[in-house]
């Protein structure tokens, strides 16, 4: 039961060090059970029924109180909307420049939402209006909420810190009950992929009748480093998703909505299809409409690019024949770690696949790239529909993002990664590692990039240019060494270096190799 009769004096009761802790503070407010997250209640409060949500957002950026330039919210005060399904509420439970905390806590008034509407037909089922919580869709509600308080933060403008809104924060997120209709599970398939770390806690319907099952209600944690603005993003486009319904009408215009607060990450996600179609409550002209236009163009401006990066590079590596180097130097050190089961990641036009499916040793191989038309070429190359089941049966190739998390990368002995790190931006290569080193984990991976101190070496390129425009960047091998021995041990493996081509006194060898191999596995 709610220790206090309006959201607005707990608001103004906020905790201090000398008195009692933010997850205290929480209990009474909340109630004990929705605080451990058993489920989504209704509590009584100046003689009316009120459903609350509660969303924190934690930082420990320096200074911390930066988030309420951010947010467009002055962390000294409590700040009230009023919309058209109850109140919204903006606060900071703690705001110190080591970290700060805000708060946004939702009371829906489920009897001012039915008040002047027609209930169900027949006396009856007026009660069906007060009892029964799909008129409520909770989460809908916190995701208009977020929306509507925060809208300046999800366009991604600061007027007074804009360079920090660019810039990725370590970030929390914390919705201590929201419905998850698909469970733990949907919730980590939503949101891993887009790397955050991801705790979750449940508990029974009742746990007086544990027959009745899990409750369809859970305690969320998201971690991650982000821009806030990503992750407001990502709160407001799932949020509702997780429960499966919304409780307003769903017409054309959600589909813009969706498109737009999803450009840059929907298309490639694993969950996309699922997402699509809850958004848009399962209506299948919309969901229809909607994945047309999330893949309309793609797969041609990614083949485009592929093309012309492709041609660039080996326009200037060919002298050396560096590119059959290559891919005979991560067969043969794919050979020697003895991997029967290999991933080819940013696979291409599948010029490694063909060198791992002419030996017998590699029993299971999967292509992935991030361009359908690619892995159409590739099959076209390897004349995949000529070859024998036996044969066919060992190559597996899927469209899919070095971005997000894909459980279809589980199990493997080996990664191979050749020559596509360098194309990945800073925040990009932070996902990838997760995707491949924490997510995949495959027992070996092999990494290959170009070493720019060779560069100076190919009288075709000019100085201070990367070998094609592509490029994010060209590491040194120091900068390599120290890139693989940062990542070697975050997650837990151990890297060797190898050099590729051949090698120059002074510059190295044009290719450079990190190989890393899990330290339980390598012990």
């Amino acid at each position: 039961m709610c220790g206090f009769t309006s959201v607005y004096e707990a608001a103004t009761r906020l905790p201090t060090k000398s008195q009692v802790s933010w997850s205290s503070w929480l209990r009474s407010l909340l109630g004990e059970q929705a605080f451990r997250g058993a489920g989504s209640l209704v509590f009584p409060a100046s003689r009316k029924l009120f459903l609350r949500m509660l969303l924190t957002i934690s930082t420990t950026h320096s200074p911390a109180t930066d988030l309420g330039y951010l947010l467009h919210k002055n962390p000294a005060r409590v700040q009230t909307e009023e919309l058209s399904f109850g109140k919204a509420y903006v606060f900071y439970p703690e705001a110190e420049a080591e970290r700060c905390t805000v708060a946004l806590l939702l009371e829906v008034d489920p009897i001012a939402l039915v008040r002047g509407r027609r209930g169900p037909a027949g006396e009856g089922g007026q009660l069906e209006q007060y009892v029964n919580d799909r008129p409520y869709a909770s989460n809908s509600f916190l995701s208009v909420a977020l929306g509507r308080l925060f809208s300046t933060a999800l366009s991604g403008r600061s007027k007074e810190r804009q360079a920090l809104a660019e810039l990725p924060l370590p970030l929390v997120a914390n919705l201590p009950v929201v419905a998850a209709r698909g469970g733990a599970d949907l919730v980590r398939r939503l949101f891993e992929p887009l790397g955050y770390h991801v705790s979750t806690s449940g508990s029974l319907l009742n746990e007086r009748f544990p027959g009745w099952g899990e409750s369809p209600y859970v305690s969320v944690e998201l971690t991650g480093t982000a821009r806030l603005q990503d992750l407001l993003t990502h709160l407001y486009v799932l949020i509702p998703v997780l429960d499966n319904e919304k409780h307003y009408w769903v017409g054309d215009d959600e589909i813009e909505k969706l498109l737009k607060r999803g450009e840059g990450w929907l298309s490639q996600h694993p969950e996309r299809d699922l997402i699509v179609s809850r958004y848009l409550k399962r209506q299948k002209r919309l969901t229809r409409e909607a994945h047309d236009r999330l893949t309309a163009d793609q797969p041609e401006v990614e083949d485009e690019q592929a093309g012309a990066r492709d041609e660039e590079e080996q326009k200037v590596e060919r002298p050396l024949g560096l590119h059959e180097q290559r891919m005979g130097t991560v067969l043969s050190v794919l050979r020697g770690l003895a991997a029967k089961r290999v991933l080819d990641l940013g696979c291409g036009e599948g010029k490694l696949l063909r060198y791992l499916l002419a030996d017998q040793q590699f029993e299971s191989i999967l292509g992935m790239d991030v361009s359908w038309r690619s892995l159409e070429i590739a099959k076209e190359k390897l004349k995949f529909d000529q070859l024998p089941e036996r044969q066919k049966a060992r190559l597996n190739l899927i469209q899919g993002s070095l971005m997000y998390r894909d459980q279809r990368l589980s199990g493997f002995d080996a990664a191979a990664v050749v020559e596509v790190i360098e194309h990945l931006d800073a925040p990009r290569l932070s996902a990838f590692e997760r995707v491949l080193f924490e997510f995949a984990h495959p027992e070996h991976a092999v990494i290959t990039t170009p070493n720019a101190e060779y560069n100076s070496v190919f009288e075709s390129l000019p100085a201070g240019q990367f070998r094609h425009r592509d490029h994010r960047f060209e590491w040194t091998r120091p900068e390599l060494e120290q890139w693989g021995r940062r990542v070697a041990g975050r997650y837990g493996y151990e890297v060797r270096f190898q050099p590729v081509g051949p090698e120059d006194p002074e510059r190295g060898a044009p290719t450079q190799m990190a190989i890393f191999s899990r330290q339980e596995r390598a012990a």
